[in-house]
């Protein structure tokens, strides 16, 4: 079989194995999805997968773009078997600066991972290869350096902080011989205050607020260490700090408010001055996400089992003294919706937009009307906003960073998604090679 055998089977197979999805998707939100029958496949493009990275691999050496998605349209799919082989690699990280280029972080928080910065067709790697965040007022940025958080004005700008890494042994009541973190805490997610002196900083070792002066220890709290000495003792067990899985944390714009939560926890939110304010009981099993509105009057929080999740609604003014019941629905905390495992998210106007762990990103509003979705394949990494509002940045964990002309009306033939949203870019970022467009 011919190249041009291959790219013509590609390219029709693509499109057609998008139109089933499509079709399939709204009859099933439509009529139910107990009739809807199997869901389609695209086996028999597989074999065609080599040959189609290969087309991109080419274009991107000879610098001859113009037809390249028309030609070998993107999808993700038929490449699960060679993402499978240990190319891809995550970007959880990923930022519009104000010149309109992305920063993005090239693997895991606990790889070594590496900063690039995309500027047209053009990535740069960056110096700094640690963790970063950014404000939710866009204006700070967070770096984990050696020697403490480091936040500045802006990307790459005047530092207005340095805060100290925690020991670990903030809080802990005398008595409780428990050891020093050995090394510095492995940010999951890194967040400066819109003071730009303050950061909130989330690991597996515990959730703090960090200063120049303080570190304020937010979880595990004090009784749940208490307790945790109580058991190690009578199990004879040395002493070690509880670890938490799926911790994560959210600072409002306004610096408000402080939402967070964990594996083992429920959704747990905090004022300013690091006071609690608010227990909500998780949905589902796990809480997993937290997200506030755009103007600061609610939050989202996601609570998931395995890929699958819901989340639901909290309104700020019903804050300070707001408890509710674990896996309990209840009117102070509507569902917004009820099938994702959120793991990214933003929040324009009275819209959320989530990335989910099956690789859709979704919009729905304040109210919980499911507004569109799209999809670009494995879970979602981060999601970000141009500054003007226009694009959406995209990234996955399969080494992708798509992006969609929002509100385009359309759609490329070869998405899957009802948005009405153009993808107008999809970057490859495999490990051991250049980065690719597509």
């Amino acid at each position: 079989m011919t190249g041009s055998e291959n790219q013509v089977k590609w390219q029709a197979g693509v499109i057609a194995y998008a139109d089933q999805v499509n079709a399939y998707v709204k009859r099933g939100q439509t009529q139910g999805w107990d009739d809807v029958g199997p869901e389609p496949q695209c086996e028999h493009l597989d074999p065609l997968a080599e040959d189609a990275i290969n087309a991109v691999r080419k274009a991107n050496a000879e610098g001859n773009l113009g037809l390249l998605r028309e030609l070998w349209p993107p999808a993700h799919a038929p490449l699960v078997n060679m993402l499978q082989e240990g190319k891809a690699q995550g970007i959880p990280v990923m930022y519009f600066l104000d010149d309109g280029s992305i920063l993005a972080r090239l693997g895991t928080e606990h790889e070594p991972g590496m900063a690039v910065q995309i500027q047209g067709d053009t990535v740069t790697e960056l110096p700094t290869a640690g963790m970063f965040g950014r404000c939710p007022n866009r204006k700070y940025f967070a770096v984990a350096l050696a020697e403490g958080v480091e936040i500045t004005d802006g990307w790459g700008g005047i530092r207005t902080a340095l805060c100290p890494w925690p020991t670990g042994l903030e809080g802990i009541p005398d008595g409780l011989d428990y050891p020093p973190l050995e090394n510095p805490p492995t940010p999951t997610q890194l967040i400066p205050f819109p003071d730009g002196r303050r950061v909130l900083l989330v690991s597996s070792d515990g959730i703090f607020v960090l200063s120049p002066d303080h570190v304020g220890r937010l979880m595990p709290d004090i009784e749940t260490i208490k307790e945790d000495a109580e058991y190690s003792t009578t199990q004879d067990e040395k002493l070690q700090l509880p670890y938490l899985s799926m911790e994560h944390g959210a600072v409002s714009k306004d610096g408000r408010w402080v939402a967070i939560g964990s594996q083992d926890s429920t959704h747990m939110i905090f004022s300013n001055d690091l006071k609690p304010a608010g227990n909500v009981g998780n949905l589902i099993d796990y809480p997993h996400y937290a997200l506030f509105s755009d103007d600061c009057s609610m939050i989202a929080f996601n609570s998931c089992h395995f890929y699958n999740g819901a989340t639901i609604a909290v309104k700020t003014s019903d804050l300070p003294g707001l408890e509710t019941d674990a896996y309990e629905e209840n009117e102070q905390t509507p569902v917004l919706e009820a099938q994702s495992r959120v793991d990214p998210g933003i929040a324009t106007g009275d819209t959320f937009i989530i990335g989910d762990a099956y690789g859709y990103i979704r919009a729905f509003n304040h109210s919980g009307e499911q507004l569109w979705e799209q999809f670009v394949g494995s879970t979602i990494g981060a999601i970000d906003l141009s500054p003007n509002g226009k694009t959406l940045a995209v990234s996955s964990y399969a080494g992708f960073l798509a992006l969609f002309d929002l509100n385009a009306g359309t759609q490329a033939p070869f998405q899957i998604g009802n948005g009405g949203h153009f993808e107008t870019r999809r970057w490859i970022f495999w490990k051991d090679e250049p980065a690719l467009i597509w």
